[in-house]
């Protein structure tokens, strides 16, 4: 069965000289597609040289809020010209991080605010990225939702309660392999319970390595384990997980089969 990583960082120092091998044992795990995806300019630019050269990887370009401070004129200028490329899926990842706080919180919405803005000029799905600042990412989409042609929240870290309200906006919500460490009951919470065509699968790739493979990098092999997981967790056959969620994806980034 075919499976898609949704999200992967495959321009990551660790991914150097080790591409083709990964990519291959992707394939063998029956991951056909992988999205990497931009976490500023020059790491989209990057994805964009890897998914010239490797037919299977699509990319999406971001401007993570770890580099908000960084997000002169000249760099979200070049944010938009990017983003406005035939061969971008996406546009993410983007949102708020407090929990590391890498960038000042003001700095980060004043990127999210501009990233949102090219995502509705450029038409394209936005992938969310929200550790710990549901609140302010919520009530910033809701300014822009009439607006926006889709969106996915990246590694979903919100309850059932949150889950809710983007499920009524169509939203999808990507569930990374951290949904197979039995602590995270509000995770496993919204992988039973949410729509299964609402739901995709991710790695994050080469973080977030699900717990099969503890004490390894993740790489796109490993959203098998994902899959597995889900599958356990619903009551129902891994196939119809890994059906479901390629024709998610494939949905969701606007991509043919």
């Amino acid at each position: 069965m075919m499976l898609i990583d949704s999200h992967a960082h495959l321009d990551a120092p660790y991914f150097r000289n080790k591409l083709p091998l990964v990519l291959r044992r992707a394939r063998e795990a029956g991951v056909e597609k992988v999205i990497t995806i931009g976490v500023t300019p020059s790491s989209t630019k990057k994805g964009m040289k890897i998914a010239a050269t490797h037919p299977s990887v699509y990319v999406a370009a971001g401007f993570h809020p770890h580099w908000a401070k960084g997000a002169d004129p000249d760099r979200l200028a070049e944010a938009r010209r990017l983003a406005g490329l035939p061969s971008t899926a996406a546009l993410g990842e983007i949102g708020l991080d407090y929990h590391h706080f890498h960038s000042p919180k003001q700095d980060q919405i004043y990127l999210f605010r501009k990233m949102l803005e090219i995502a509705v000029e450029v038409h394209l799905p936005i992938i969310i990225h929200d550790r710990k600042a549901h609140s302010d990412v919520y009530d910033i989409l809701s300014e822009f939702r009439s607006k926006l042609v889709g969106g996915i929240i990246h590694c979903f870290s919100g309850d059932w309660n949150l889950a809710r309200k983007y499920l009524d906006w169509d939203f999808f919500l990507s569930i990374p392999g951290t949904v197979t460490y039995p602590g995270r009951r509000d995770l496993r919470e919204v992988a039973r319970k949410a729509p299964l065509d609402r739901l995709l699968l991710e790695t994050d790739a080469p973080h977030l390595t699900p717990a099969p493979k503890k004490g390894k990098k993740n790489e796109p092999a490993f959203v098998r384990y994902t899959a597995k997981e889900v599958a356990r967790i619903r009551g129902i056959a891994f196939e119809e997980v890994a059906t479901a969620t390629t024709l998610n994806v494939l949905q969701a980034f606007g991509l043919s089969e």
